[in-house]
């Protein structure tokens, strides 16, 4: 409401502004309503993001919840087949100690769900904070956070890494990817993907011969500025290149294309953290049958 308000006055001045004040002044007031526009725009499209990142990380919550309330029910049913045995004086050479075991394990599975969801949920949401809050009004203008599904999305547009139609990082940009390796130092126990993305208008230059090129060598600077200029271990870093196959928006119009052309600073838990998990998981006891219930010996 506040900015509609302003904008109305404005609109109001310019109509009078013609004979009441000076040329330089309701040139100075256009240029106000201008800005002005552009910040409402630009609060539009962080509000539509957040809008989206909620929603991936309710899905992403709600998997959660589903492993978890799966692993319950498992473990309902092994309580269930001990508590036979144990009422029961009919099942025979049933090894209870196994049955415990097992229940046991799977309360650790659960347990382990449980933190390793709070933890990246944690370390998601500081590093997040953390850039956010190192990057100035201007930067944030050309750098949109994201946290989707447990990854960490920097998306930089074009205009502010590179000259158009190159690959070589602009002067200008420098300070805005030293904040960026600064935050990617700190944790060193995420994967660096630097993605290249492009708009659909071919590219015409004798050293670059398509958009798949020029996606790939955009990357490569980054990674390469990132490494040689601030400092990041190379082997956390990844380059590719998805050309014009991977929009966001319409390529019908600049807007639309403007967003397309962007570079994706892409940050995940290493692989081998899930891996560890997975392995971490309970095997099924050799004194449960599939269906739950208790196998007696012979």
């Amino acid at each position: 409401m506040k900015i509609i308000g302003i904008s109305t006055a404005v609109v109001a001045i310019a109509i009078f502004g013609s004979s009441c004040v000076s040329n330089k002044k309701f040139a100075a007031l256009q240029g106000t309503y201008g800005e002005l526009q552009n910040d409402y725009k630009a609060l539009n499209d962080k509000y539509q993001d957040c809008q989206r990142e909620m929603s991936g990380s309710t899905t992403r919550v709600r998997s959660l919840e589903e492993q978890i309330a799966q692993q319950r029910a498992g473990l309902r049913s092994l309580q269930d087949a001990l508590n036979k045995c144990l009422n029961s004086s009919s099942q025979g050479n049933v090894n209870i100690s196994k049955l415990v075991d097992e229940i046991n394990a799977s309360n650790r599975y659960i347990q382990q769900l449980v933190n390793s969801k709070n933890k990246s949920d944690s370390l998601n949401m500081v590093l997040t904070n953390n850039l956010t809050r190192s990057l100035s009004r201007e930067e944030m203008r050309d750098v949109d956070v994201q946290v989707l599904k447990g990854v960490v999305y920097i998306s930089l547009s074009d205009k502010m890494l590179y000259r158009s139609g190159s690959y070589e990082i602009s002067p200008a940009a420098g300070e805005t990817l030293s904040k960026i390796a600064k935050i990617i130092t700190d944790y060193r126990d995420y994967e660096v993907l630097i993605e290249g993305n492009t708009d659909n208008v071919p590219i015409s230059q004798k050293n670059i011969r398509n958009n798949w090129d020029l996606s790939a060598l955009r990357a490569s600077s980054v990674v390469q500025a990132l490494q040689t200029t601030y400092g990041v271990d190379p082997k956390r870093l990844t380059a590719g290149g998805r050309g014009e196959y991977n929009p966001i928006a319409s390529n019908d119009a600049e807007e639309g294309r403007s967003r397309n052309r962007r570079t994706q600073i892409i940050i995940t838990p290493k692989l081998d953290q899930f891996m560890e998990l997975i392995d971490k998981a309970p095997e099924k006891a050799d004194s449960v049958s599939p269906a739950g219930q208790p196998v007696t010996g012979s």
